[in-house]
């Protein structure tokens, strides 16, 4: 096992084009990183960079305690499991397993012995003589994460490797996955564009926009504590709710103001977020996630309550999904415009576009189960207030969040408040 730091990382291509841009990062001995964002956000040419599969432009990457920038990936001591499995198609299970074993001349007994652990791990051991045109997606996958086992690398690196499976079957290979890594502990960068794989698997998650960091953090600050509008829409499903707000009266008694509504803003907001009461009678983007609605039949007594008229209704079963219309038009902000665009290019299926009605934004609220709501019908929300985010309308950064001058520095933008 290995710790692997990443120190300024570029990756520029011919033509000036940059795909990794002064990329910092530490990922921890055992730890499982997951990098995740939308398409071409450098995330792979990252992962390639530390598999030692592309050249560094710039920056120096360490693994352990080597600088690995000029070695050749295989003596990097890391192991890579591919989208695509990757396996020898005239090779038994068990020939596979052992093949790159093989190539290091490794002992037989040692090869055969490191087999049989990693089948018997994975649960392999009934198909060992077959071939992978033999095998489903989730068994040649298995294979694929077996050849990488039995070599005991000090790093795993893993690019998208569920993608081409089913969506009951990732369910079920993430579970397996996590186990693996609580057994094995060996250091983990995973790579996905899929978020809610990215927040089930992580210890952390490190969030790339146009080959840059903008957040990395454990998945549950992620969520409650986004930095900024980006990571805001991207991490979240359905995602976050935005409209552009107007924060009015004082910290004593403030409220946040946007298509027709009035929400008050709670003292303790203030007091979490001290750098909110800059910005009283002036411009900001306010953000509500879905599960921070409920019916207001099933509300806590002391949630705000708003009338809306429910759209569409989806149907979960341990949950419905409400979308309805608000009086103002979707968020103009360049975060807010990448998401929508990544929503639609085939990849973000996670991200939910805020889609027009007669120029009206479509909001998500998730309610109980139990609520009565069914599509056309006036429903009374409940809003728990407590969690209200609050974005600068210019730079798209959270208000006092504790990273945010930091990320200021690292993306270029002027953390001053937006003026009214």
């Amino acid at each position: 096992m290995a710790e692997i730091v990443l120190d300024g990382i570029d990756k520029i291509y011919a033509g000036g084009v940059k795909a990794v841009d002064s990329l910092s990062l530490q990922i921890e001995d055992g730890e499982f990183m997951v990098l995740v964002g939308p398409s071409g956000c450098g995330k792979s040419t990252a992962l390639r960079m530390i598999a030692g599969l592309e050249d560094i432009s710039g920056g120096t990457l360490r693994i352990g305690d080597r600088i690995v920038n000029d070695l050749a990936p295989k003596d990097r001591d890391i192991a890579m499991v591919f989208q695509n499995y990757a396996l020898y198609p005239h090779m038994t299970v068990e020939q596979n397993l052992a093949f790159g074993l093989k190539l290091r001349g490794t002992a037989k007994d040692e090869i055969k012995k490191r087999v049989a652990e990693a089948a018997k791990m994975l649960g392999l051991e009934p198909y060992l003589k077959r071939k992978p045109a033999a095998l489903s997606g989730g068994q040649r996958q298995r294979v694929a994460m077996g050849r990488a086992i039995v070599r005991e690398p000090q790093a795993f690196l893993m690019d998208e490797p569920l993608s081409n499976l089913d969506a009951k079957l990732r369910v079920s290979m993430r579970a397996s996955l996590s186990q693996l890594h609580e057994r094995l502990g060996v250091t983990t960068i995973y790579v996905t564009h899929d978020q809610v794989e990215a927040m089930t698997l992580g210890d952390r998650v490190a969030v790339l926009r146009d080959g840059k960091l903008q957040q990395v953090d454990t998945p549950k600050r992620l969520f409650d504590h986004p930095v900024n509008l980006f990571v805001a829409g991207f991490i979240g499903s359905p995602s976050m709710n935005f409209a552009d707000a107007e924060l009015t009266g004082e910290t004593s008694g403030a409220f946040v103001e946007f298509a027709g509504l009035r929400l008050p803003v709670p003292a303790d907001v203030f007091e979490a977020k001290p750098e909110l009461a800059d910005y009283l009678g002036r411009r900001l983007i306010v953000g509500i996630r879905p599960s921070d609605f409920e019916d207001a039949e099933h509300a806590k007594p002391e949630w705000t309550r708003v009338p809306v008229k429910a759209g569409v209704t989806e149907e979960l079963g341990s949950e419905i999904n409400v979308i309805f219309p608000i009086d103002a038009p979707p968020v103009a902000h360049k975060d807010t415009e990448d998401l929508a665009s990544d929503a639609t290019d085939g990849e973000g299926e996670d991200v939910t576009l805020p889609l027009l009605e007669e120029d009206k934004a479509l909001w998500t609220a998730r309610v109980n189960a139990r609520s009565r709501v069914r599509p056309g019908q006036e429903l009374e929300l409940g809003i728990d207030t407590h969690r209200l985010h609050f974005f600068d309308a210019g730079t798209g950064l959270a208000v006092g969040h504790p990273d945010a001058a930091e990320t200021a520095r690292r993306l270029g933008v002027s953390p001053a408040v937006a003026k009214a």
